[in-house]
C-alpha cells in the first residue's frame, strides 16, 4: 500500500521524453518514487521497467490507474490522450502531472478544469521551465526593472525540417494534428509562450497567422503572431520549421529603455546589454531537466506548497496558440 507522505508515481506513456528529462527524477526527489510504468507495447514497457528498476509495468493504462499502490499519474502520451487519461485518473482520486501541450485545444482543457474542480483533484502541467534557474533569472531581471520600461519582445524560432531541437521518434506524432494539436509549433511554442506569460502576465490581445509552406506533412510549418501584454508591451513571434540550416535561430529578446536581455529557450545563456555594459550569464541545466519542477509538484501533491502550474494557467498559452494558428480565440469550429 501507499505510505503516507510518499508520492508513488505511475507513468502513462514511458517513451523518449521520460528516459532522461523526467523519468529518473521521480526517484531522486524527496518523498517520491517511480512505482509503475505503462506503454501499449508490452515488450517496451517491460524493457523500460527493467532498465530503470521500476517495480511494475503495464500495457493497459486503466490497470496502471487502478493500481492501489500508485497515487499520482504522469501522462507523457501524445496530447490527443491527455484529456481522457487525466480525467480517468482524477476520477479515481489520483493526482496528475501532464505533459505539454496540456491537450489538443482550449475546449478540451476546459473539460479537464471542470473534472478537477468537480472531483476536488490536483493536476499540474509540465511547464517545467518555470522552475529552471535560467528562466527565473530572466523573470527576476524584468521584475526588478533592470531594463527600465519594457517595450518589446521579439522571438525567433527558425529550424530546418529535421532539427536537433525536436526529439527523434519512430512514429513522428508531433506533425499529425489529430495527435498533437498541430505541427512542431504546437510542440515547442508552449515552452516559450508559457514563460513569457509567466513573466509578463495575461495577454490582453493576440492575433496571428499560420501556413503550411513546405507541404511535407499535414500541419502548419510557419507561424507568426503578436501579443499585447499589459503596460503596452508588444510581443512579436515568428516560427518556421522549413528553413535552411544556415538560418537556424532560437532567440528571444526583451527590449527596454535601458537595454536588452537575449536568451534561447533551448540553450543555457543569457546575454544582457545595459546601457554600454555587456554580460553573459551561463547556466548549467540539471541532468534531468524536469527535476526542479517535479520537486515542486511533489510538494503540491503533499499539500505543502502551491500548484506550480495549474490548468487555469496553462490554458492561457493554449489560447494564444489557437489564435496564432486558427485565427480566433476558443475556436469551436475545428474538427478534431
Amino acid at each position: 500500500m501507499v505510505k503516507e507522505g510518499i508520492i508513488n508515481w505511475g507513468i502513462i506513456g514511458c517513451g523518449n521524453v521520460t528516459e532522461v528529462k523526467s523519468g529518473p527524477a521521480f526517484n531522486k526527489v524527496d518523498n517520491s518514487t517511480l512505482y509503475g510504468v505503462m506503454r501499449r507495447n508490452a515488450v517496451k514497457a517491460a524493457d523500460y521497467a527493467n532498465r530503470h528498476q521500476v517495480p511494475v509495468w503495464y500495457s493497459d493504462a486503466n490497470e496502471l490507474i487502478n493500481d492501489p499502490n500508485i497515487n499520482a499519474i504522469y501522462i507523457a502520451t501524445p496530447p490527443k490522450f491527455h484529456e481522457f487519461y487525466a480525467i480517468a485518473a482524477i476520477e479515481k482520486g489520483k493526482a496528475v502531472y501532464v505533459e505539454k501541450p496540456v491537450t489538443l485545444h482550449v475546449n478540451s482543457c476546459k473539460r479537464m478544469i471542470d473534472a478537477v474542480r468537480m472531483n476536488d483533484g490536483k493536476l499540474t502541467v509540465a511547464h517545467y521551465r518555470r522552475a529552471l534557474p535560467m528562466f527565473l533569472k530572466v523573470k527576476e531581471m524584468v521584475h526588478q526593472q533592470m531594463l527600465g520600461r519594457v517595450s518589446k519582445i521579439e522571438l525567433k524560432m527558425f529550424q530546418p525540417h529535421e532539427s536537433g531541437v525536436i526529439a527523434n521518434l519512430e512514429d513522428n506524432w508531433r506533425i499529425v494534428p489529430s495527435l498533437s494539436g498541430g505541427g512542431y509549433f504546437y510542440d515547442l511554442a508552449p515552452h516559450q509562450l508559457d514563460i513569457l506569460i509567466y513573466i509578463f502576465g495575461d495577454p490582453l490581445h493576440s492575433k496571428g497567422i499560420s501556413i503550411n509552406q513546405s507541404m511535407n506533412y499535414g500541419a502548419e510549418d510557419a507561424v507568426s503572431g503578436e501579443i499585447n501584454f499589459k503596460n503596452d508591451v508588444l510581443f512579436e513571434g515568428s516560427w518556421n520549421f522549413n528553413l535552411p540550416e544556415s538560418y537556424k535561430e532560437d532567440s528571444c529578446k526583451i527590449i527596454g529603455e535601458r537595454g536588452c536581455i537575449e536568451f534561447p529557450f533551448f540553450g543555457n545563456q543569457i546575454k544582457v546589454v545595459l546601457d554600454k555594459a555587456k554580460e553573459v550569464l551561463v547556466f548549467q541545466h540539471p541532468p534531468h531537466i524536469q527535476q526542479p519542477m517535479i520537486e515542486q509538484v511533489v510538494q503540491y501533491f503533499l499539500g505543502k506548497d502551491a500548484n506550480p502550474c495549474s490548468l487555469e494557467e496553462a490554458i492561457k498559452s493554449l489560447e494564444v496558440m489557437e489564435t496564432f494558428v486558427y485565427g480566433q480565440k476558443n475556436s469551436v469550429a475545428i474538427n478534431w
